[in-house]
């Protein structure tokens, strides 16, 4: 093609290109200007939180949930607690979670001193539960020993708790398991006895789970009632160690018999019971 037919067709294709574009935008309508862009939130807006206060609250919350799951009084608020309000009440001025302030007591509901009652025998016509107050401390020694816990255990009986809960950063020594299996049994130990949990394993609150079914502790009574409709021995049924992660979040003891309800696709739920050794 000579080169000034292609020169002609260039020029005729910037002239329409550029009368389209007058079209686009009439003279007499004033140019719009570009529209400002929408602040979008991000991270750097919202308040800078250590990672060891975002794992506390987690900590502490799943505490909270866990006195509740067991028949405990406690607040609703003190289960749904923001993380901001959760800063503003228990962390230091570096950010760091002050652990000493975490401690916390918790007496036990209505429900829970009946579920706790023994049987009402000719010696004892009137037997009183065998529950009372707890104390959750949240020890922030990276090493928990026998002096901690002894200390731990003289705080109970100075303050007449009838269980302790304590929540160490590590597991204990090997020493304080040994003294921790007969704090029960001590004179000047709690008749409740001492439960330890290491912060990991309160990071999340297991019987939330989809796959972990509802356990439900039986009274007394209604273990006994279980055992007369069945014609059974305590020691015929089906059987969960007292370590199992579920029976031991919700401080199952030896001897009492746990009810496990499941979801079934045919029969829509199911229970099964479980005798604690």
């Amino acid at each position: 093609m000579p080169r000034a037919i292609l020169k002609r067709l260039q020029n005729n294709f910037f002239d329409a290109t550029s009368s389209f574009t007058t079209l686009r935008q009439p003279p007499d309508r004033p140019e719009t200007p570009p529209r400002p862009l929408a602040h979008c939130p991000t991270t750097m807006d919202e308040p800078r939180y250590q990672p060891s206060l975002i794992r506390m609250w987690r900590v502490w919350r799943t505490a909270k949930e866990m006195m509740y799951e067991r028949g405990y009084n406690v607040l609703d608020e003190e289960m749904t607690m923001s993380l901001e309000a959760f800063a503003d009440k228990y962390a230091r001025e570096d950010g760091e979670p002050d652990r000493s302030r975490l401690n916390f007591s918790s007496t036990p509901s209505e429900e829970m001193l009946i579920k706790y009652t023994p049987m009402p025998t000719k010696k004892e016509p009137n037997p009183v539960p065998a529950i009372g107050t707890i104390w959750c401390e949240f020890n922030a020694d990276e090493a928990v020993g026998l002096k901690q816990l002894r200390d731990f255990m003289n705080h109970l009986g100075s303050g007449s708790f009838y269980s302790g809960i304590m929540v160490t950063v590590k597991p204990i020594t090997g020493m304080a398991i040994r003294l921790l299996r007969g704090a029960s049994n001590l004179s000047d130990g709690p008749k409740g006895g001492i439960e330890v949990f290491v912060e990991q394993d309160l990071l999340v609150n297991i019987t939330k789970h989809e796959l972990v079914p509802k356990h439900v502790l039986l009274s007394a009574e209604e273990k006994a009632q279980l055992l007369t409709r069945y014609r059974l021995k305590e020691t015929q049924l089906p059987r969960i160690q007292s370590t199992d992660p579920v029976a031991k979040f919700l401080g199952l003891r030896r001897g009492s018999v746990v009810k496990i309800i499941r979801k079934s696709e045919t029969a829509g739920r199911y229970a099964s019971y479980r005798w604690v050794i």
